[in-house]
């Protein structure tokens, strides 16, 4: 069997691999990480008697390249601008939407006051006299555009659809 001069000892290797040109040692370490372990990993008496305890291997995190930060942080940067460029699409089919079904509404009440046929009631002492059901279809509207057509009335208009 062989046996590795590197401080992990022979338990904590992968015997087949080995990694690019350059490497020492049978488990195909470079000779600065080896260092690196030797200085990290020697065996000294702990007054716990926990002498493995300082033989863990302490890693470094992982960290990522500059340009691949940078990329990342294009690509977040696209990603955002497309997600707020289809927001916005979005909430200006809402507000057009929005606006076209007010224009209906004013549209269509304007054509149901065109299409009505009106009575100007000139003798408001015919209230009165009028029942229940005339009183509620009766109306009280102003009369400038009445009069503008060519009618002749008083100014107290009260107006009374006829259907």
């Amino acid at each position: 069997m062989e046996v590795c001069s590197c401080p992990l000892g022979n338990a904590r290797h992968n015997w087949g691999v080995r990694e690019a040109s350059g490497t020492t040692g049978v488990c195909g370490r470079p000779a600065a990480q080896t260092a690196a372990l030797t200085r990290r990993t020697r065996d000294f008496h702990r007054p716990s008697h926990r002498t493995w305890f300082s033989q863990l291997l302490i890693n470094r995190p992982l960290r990522s390249t500059w340009d691949v930060k940078m990329r990342e942080r294009q690509e977040k940067k696209v990603l955002k601008n497309l997600s707020k460029q289809l927001k916005d699409e979005k909430q200006q089919e809402r507000q057009e939407k929005k606006r076209r079904r007010e224009e209906n509404l004013r549209r269509r009440l304007e054509n149901e006051r065109k299409a009505e046929i009106v009575q100007m009631i000139r003798n408001p002492a015919k209230l009165k006299h009028a029942s229940k059901k005339q009183l509620r279809r009766i109306e009280k509207r102003d009369t400038l555009m009445i009069l503008k057509t060519g009618e002749k009335s008083s100014q107290n208009g009260t107006v009374a659809p006829i259907k």
